[in-house]
């Protein structure tokens, strides 16, 4: 499956694992001080609340375990397709989450939950997108997949095993762009505070947009 995907796929996965760091960090940083791009952590502040018996704070983590499962609900809706073309409606979810973003940013600087929501929703819309037209071989909201990939392949070749070189540049490919992406945020977060979530709907929305341009103009053409 890996080799299957031409490269812009690959780069356009850098660009979008750059955007969920720089989120991501924007979710530490504000109010709340909570992951935004990721369910570990969100899981486990469901359960302690649950054991506390804090109600308030049960609703808070289940609503956004459940924007996060909206998000990838509605981008399996509009891609449908497990395998990477062109003609899909990629341009459409990209967009998606770009006006997500920008209706997040003013709600998070009110220091509004539901801005937390819809950022979450955003990625929930990024990750299941890649990872539909990825086969699951990369996700660009968390990372923890993606080192433990990078452990077992490093591994394997200690151990002499024949192992696809592509598999590990993609590893280091989308974890050093969360972790750029993470870095941009929070320079940003310190002159602009939560504005700096502007970078990556504006990011998202060109990509989408001109995606979808394309698909309209060029590809249905030349499918006719």
């Amino acid at each position: 499956m890996i080799r299957q995907l031409p490269r812009w796929a690959w780069v356009g996965g850098g660009l979008l694992a750059l955007a969920a760091g720089c989120i991501n960090a924007v979710g530490y940083l504000c109010f709340r001080h909570q992951p935004v791009t990721h369910l570990t952590g969100t899981s486990t502040e469901l359960g302690i609340a649950a054991a506390h018996g804090d109600l308030k704070e049960i609703v808070h983590w289940g609503l956004t375990l459940v924007s996060f499962l909206v998000g990838a609900m509605v981008s399996g809706f509009i891609v449908e397709q497990r395998t990477l073309q062109l003609g899909r409606r990629y341009g459409v979810v990209l967009m998606l989450e770009s006006v997500l973003l920008f209706a997040a940013t003013p709600l998070i600087h009110d220091a509004k939950d539901v801005g937390l929501y819809l950022a979450t929703a955003a990625c929930g819309l990024q990750n299941a997108m890649v990872s539909t037209y990825s086969g699951a071989a990369l996700r660009t909201t968390h990372v923890s997949g993606i080192f433990t990939d990078l452990g077992i392949y490093l591994g394997q070749r200690l151990r002499g095993v024949n192992v696809d070189m592509l598999r590990i540049h993609i590893c280091v490919l989308v974890a050093s762009h969360f972790i750029m992406g993470a870095m941009l945020g929070a320079l940003g977060y310190a002159h602009v505070q939560e504005r700096v979530l502007l970078v990556p709907a504006v990011l998202t929305g060109v990509v989408g947009l001109g995606y979808a341009i394309y698909r309209h103009f060029f590809l249905q053409r030349s499918d006719r």
